[in-house]
């Protein structure tokens, strides 16, 4: 089985762990690493490994991922990707984002697409597929790739990539003195408001798009 870029980084991440501390990362610290969202698409990765035989994970233990160390070293010894040029970016799509009502990100995705840097700003660090039609106004349509820069901050006004509970949707911030509003760009979608007890974070920052032929 030849690895994707990812799935060598994880392993690289796995022996360097193992030898400096003696023990492996948890599957959080790889998603946390790696700039996954969650813990699933570690996971994802983790089966992926254990299933080629790179590595075995022990039953019960957060921390007992070990390495198959012949099928790991030669991994790790496959030739780097080459350098990319200054103006390109080779971003991941990691999965889709709800521009309508949100749904669940399936972020298992080992898809690279190799772009201008000049068609965003900031540079993001992924891509997103957009399904949904709430943010037409803004010129963000169904099926179109949304850049998007990793932050937890954002600024009233801004577009972003928000999560609600277990999922994520891209919609304008409006920051009120006691409420949170998503707001949808297309006067047939209603806003979203976010309550008090649900799980709210900033995911990113809208930076931009590309729109794939179809």
């Amino acid at each position: 089985m030849d690895l994707t870029d990812t799935q060598q980084a994880i392993l690289a991440l796995i022996a360097e762990r193992l030898a400096a501390d003696g023990g492996s990362p948890s599957q959080t610290e790889i998603a946390h690493a790696m700039g996954f969202k969650g813990v699933r698409a570690a996971q994802y990765h983790l089966e992926a490994l254990e299933q080629a035989g790179y590595i075995r994970r022990i039953p019960g233990q957060a921390r007992g991922i070990r390495l198959v160390h012949e099928a790991a070293n030669d991994a790790m010894d496959q030739p780097p990707a080459p350098a990319l040029p200054d103006e390109a970016l080779r971003l991941p799509v990691l999965g889709r984002v709800a521009a309508g009502l949100p749904i669940g990100a399936d972020l298992r995705s080992d898809d690279y697409i190799l772009l201008d840097r000049a068609l965003f700003s900031p540079a993001p660090n992924y891509l997103l597929k957009v399904q949904g039609d709430s943010m037409i106004d803004e010129g963000i349509f169904e099926g179109d790739l949304i850049g998007v820069y990793r932050t937890s901050e954002a600024r009233s006004g801004q577009i972003v990539v928000a999560r609600v509970d277990d999922a994520i949707t891209v919609k304008l911030l409006k920051i009120g003195k006691d409420r949170i509003r998503l707001l949808p760009r297309n006067p047939s979608h209603a806003p979203i408001e976010v309550l008090p007890d649900q799980d709210f974070s900033i995911e990113g920052l809208y930076c931009g798009l590309v729109r794939p032929n179809r």
